[in-house]
């Protein structure tokens, strides 16, 4: 069963067919914002700083089946993780021990032709793009993951596509009526890159925010970007969307493939309330299925809301399985 790509096969007695997929990811993060501070020694009662570690396995699944209204289709994906948590402990807690963590539905979707039903992350991040391929990408924030989704999608066939998404949110940001939050975006691709839009409203505060996308492939190995967000609201604890302090932040990046193997991704993103983030790393495929990414990152924040220090330089170590 090739029609929708590799890896997929008939449901015995069935028209579905199924792929199953996933990964398994070991991370170590050290420094200011990559690993723990401040944690109790068990011997003399002082401090220490440590290893913010992180073993997960992502289980995936897709079917996809022809039908006379279009293609039905299904996303799940689930993830276990087991490790400690990153931030400054300072006066106790116990984020910093290692243990199985809450396991995370993140997908669970149906779609039929364009209409898609389900847990999906907002639209405000999906339908233009993550802000780049850095392991730690929300130095500064770009927007809230986690959504139930009404969402239709368009797609000419000459490069135009739009989706419009009527989205619950999550956590305090849980619609409180029955008005929805709205996700509206455009795009056009074509083979030098893409422009694309977005803009969402927040019904809780009645509040609006969005975000314009420059993608450029620049060369075969070399391919860019550049986004600017902007949100009427400045204080980032009042909008699901805009996260980032101040009214308006901006990211730009890219990524070159050194050879068929190895690729440096870099990330630089800044907002009104003067954070600050950098990220650079290595990609590494030692061989077809496994990576290593080796990370940087630097961050100078305004607040304190995050860490004890208002700046600091953190690195990760990433290997991942996929499958």
């Amino acid at each position: 069963c090739d029609v929708y790509g590799a890896g997929y096969f008939y449901i015995p007695g069935t028209q579905t067919c199924l792929r199953v997929g996933g990964y398994v990811r070991y991370d170590i993060g050290v420094g200011d914002r990559e690993g723990t501070q401040n944690v109790s020694d068990h011997l003399d009662g002082g401090s220490n700083d440590t290893y913010r570690k992180q073993a997960r396995f992502t289980l995936k699944t897709w079917t996809g089946q022809e039908t006379e209204l279009g293609t039905l289709k299904t996303y799940t994906e689930t993830r276990f993780n087991f490790g400690n948590s990153s931030g400054d402990f300072t006066g106790g807690g116990s984020g910093w021990q290692a243990g199985n963590k809450s396991v995370s539905l993140n997908f669970a979707w149906i779609q039929l032709g364009g209409l898609r039903v389900g847990k999906d992350e907002s639209a405000f991040n999906t339908f233009i793009g993550y802000a780049g391929n850095v392991i730690d990408d929300t130095i500064v924030a770009y927007g809230s993951y986690d959504t139930n989704v009404v969402q239709y999608y368009f797609d000419a066939g000459n490069g135009f596509s739009a989706v419009v998404s009527l989205e619950e949110g999550a956590g305090a940001d849980t619609i409180d009526s029955y008005i929805p939050h709205v996700v509206g975006g455009v795009k056009y691709t074509q083979g030098w890159g893409a422009v694309t839009g977005v803009v969402a409203y927040d019904s809780n505060y009645e509040e609006w925010a969005g975000k314009v996308r420059l993608d450029v492939n620049a060369t075969n190995e070399l391919s860019l970007f550049v986004i600017g967000g902007y949100g009427s609201d400045s204080n980032a604890d009042n909008n699901f969307y805009k996260l980032w302090d101040g009214n308006w932040a901006l990211w730009g990046g890219g990524t070159y493939k050194l050879n068929e193997k190895t690729s440096f991704n870099v990330q630089v993103s800044y907002d009104e309330g003067k954070t600050i983030g950098l990220a650079a790393n290595i990609a590494y495929a030692i061989v077809p299925g496994l990576t290593v990414t080796a990370e940087v990152d630097y961050f100078n924040k305004a607040d304190t809301v995050y860490h004890a220090s208002s700046d600091g330089v953190g690195g990760r170590l990433r290997f991942q399985r996929s499958f």
